[in-house]
C-alpha cells in the first residue's frame, strides 16, 4: 500500500502583516493533486492542522475542506497537535468519519479508539494515533495499568509502548502497523518557528519512544522535514506545508510517499512542495538592496539596512518599494553607534537577561532569552 504523510498545515497563520490564505490553499490543492497522481490508499495528516486552537472561520473552512478533499477518494488519518484543540477533534470526529476522516483529537486507550484497523480504515493496516501530550496531563488508560511515569520523556515512550503492543499483536502477518504522533524527539533539527515553549526540554522525548513495532512512524511538530536519528523503523518529520518564518528561508518543504507490505519496513520518498513564496533575508544598503527590487519583489522580507545616521523615512519607503516585506530595521556601525552614546548602550535582550538576574539571583537562559527577542519581534510585526 502506499501512504502520504503530511503535517504542520497552520492554516490561518499569517506572517508579519501578511495573509497567507491564498498561498496555503495553493499548497493544499498541490498535496491533493500529488495523493490522485500517486494512486495514495491512505493519507496521514500528523497534527497542527490548525495555527490556532481557536482559528478563525475562514481558515476553519479551509482546513476542514482539504482534509474531506483528500479523503475524497482514500481513508484520512489525523492528530492533534499543539496547536490544535483537541476537544475540537473530538467534537468534529462523528461528523467527519462518515466523509472518510478519521480525527483522534485526545490520547485514547488502543482498544476505545486510539488504534483503527481495516473495518474501520478500509485498507491493510492498523494505524494509532497519538495527538500531542501536554505536561500534566494525566492519561487515564496509562495511569490504570501503573505505567505513568513523572518525566515527560517517560510519559510519551510509556504511551509509545502500549500502542506498540497493541499494533503488533493486531496487525500479525497480514496487515501494516503504523504510529501517527506529534512530539520532539531529542536531537532534531528545529527551525525555530514552532512554538517556544512546547520545544523545550520539558516537551522532548529520546529516540527511544520510536517503537520498534510499527513499520513507519508518521511525525509532526517539527517543521524542518527530516529524518528521525537513531529510530529504529522508518521515522520521518513531514515537516511544515509552507515555510512559516525566517529561520525556514530556503527550506524545501515537502510531503512524504511511504511504500509499504506486510513484514517489509517501509520505503520512503520525498516529494517537494512549490507553493508558497520564497522568504529571504537581505543585507546591505539601501542603494544595494534596491538595485535588487526586481529580484526582491515577489518575495517576503526581512531587511537589515546599514545606513550612516539617522533615516526616519526608512520604514515607510521599504513599505512601498517592497510589497511583501515583513520587517526591516537601520544598522548603524558599532564604532559610530559608541562615539555617539560615549558607553555601551545594552540591547533589549541584555536588558532583560540583566532583569532576570536580578529578580532571581541566576544567570537567564540563553533560550529563554532568544524567545523573549522572538516575541519582540513578533510585537513589532503585528503593528507594522
Amino acid at each position: 500500500m502506499r501512504i502520504l504523510h503530511t503535517a504542520d498545515w497552520h492554516v490561518g497563520r499569517r506572517l508579519g502583516r501578511h495573509d497567507r490564505t491564498a498561498e496555503m490553499r495553493a499548497a493544499l490543492d498541490e498535496v491533493a493533486a500529488i495523493a490522485d497522481r500517486e494512486r495514495v490508499d491512505l493519507v496521514i495528516v500528523s497534527g497542527d492542522v490548525f495555527d490556532r486552537a481557536a482559528p478563525p472561520v475562514e481558515a476553519l473552512s479551509l482546513g476542514l475542506g482539504a482534509l474531506l478533499r483528500l479523503a475524497d477518494d482514500r481513508p484520512l488519518f489525523v492528530v492533534a497537535g499543539n496547536h490544535d484543540a483537541p476537544e475540537l477533534f473530538d467534537a468534529l470526529s462523528p461528523l467527519l468519519r462518515q466523509r472518510g476522516v478519521h480525527a483522534v483529537g485526545r490520547i485514547q486507550a488502543p482498544d476505545s479508539g486510539g488504534i483503527l484497523g481495516p473495518d474501520e480504515l478500509g485498507v491493510p493496516a492498523v494505524v494509532a494515533g497519538f495527538p500531542f501530550l501536554r505536561e500534566g496531563r494525566v492519561v487515564d488508560f496509562m495511569a490504570e495499568t501503573g505505567s505513568w511515569y513523572g518525566q515527560y520523556a517517560e510519559k510519551v515512550a510509556a504511551i509509545a509502548a502500549a500502542y506498540n503492543t497493541a499494533l503488533v499483536e493486531r496487525a500479525g502477518e497480514d496487515l501494516v502497523p503504523v504510529l501517527v504522533a506529534h512530539f520532539m524527539v531529542n536531537g532534531v533539527r528545529v527551525s525555530r518557528s514552532e512554538r517556544e515553549l512546547h520545544i523545550g526540554d520539558a516537551y522532548t522525548a529520546t529516540a527511544q519512544a520510536i517503537p520498534p513495532g510499527p513499520q513507519y512512524v508518521a511525525l509532526g511538530h517539527i517543521h524542518a522535514p527530516q529524518s528521525v536519528p537513531g529510530a529504529p523503523v522508518p521515522a520521518e518529520y513531514a515537516g511544515s506545508l509552507l515555510p512559516l518564518d525566517f529561520g525556514e528561508a530556503g527550506e524545501q518543504k515537502r510531503v512524504v510517499l511511504v511504500d509499504v507490505e506486510p513484514g517489509r519496513l517501509a520505503t520512503v520518498r520525498s516529494v517537494p512542495i512549490t507553493a508558497g513564496r520564497a522568504l529571504r533575508r537581505e543585507r546591505g544598503t539601501w542603494d544595494e538592496i534596491e538595485a535588487r527590487a526586481d529580484s526582491l519583489a515577489d518575495s517576503y522580507l526581512d531587511l537589515t539596512i546599514d545606513v550612516g545616521g539617522p533615516d526616519p523615512e526608512l520604514g515607510r519607503r521599504a513599505a512601498e518599494r517592497f510589497p511583501f516585506l515583513v520587517r526591516v530595521r537601520a544598522e548603524r556601525p558599532a564604532v559610530q553607534r559608541r562615539e555617539r552614546t560615549g558607553t555601551h548602550r545594552p540591547g533589549d535582550g541584555e536588558l532583560y537577561a540583566a532583569f532576570v538576574r536580578a529578580t532571581s539571583g541566576e544567570d537567564a537562559p540563553e533560550p529563554l532569552v532568544a524567545l523573549f527577542r522572538d516575541v519582540l519581534e513578533e510585537v513589532a510585526d503585528a503593528s507594522a
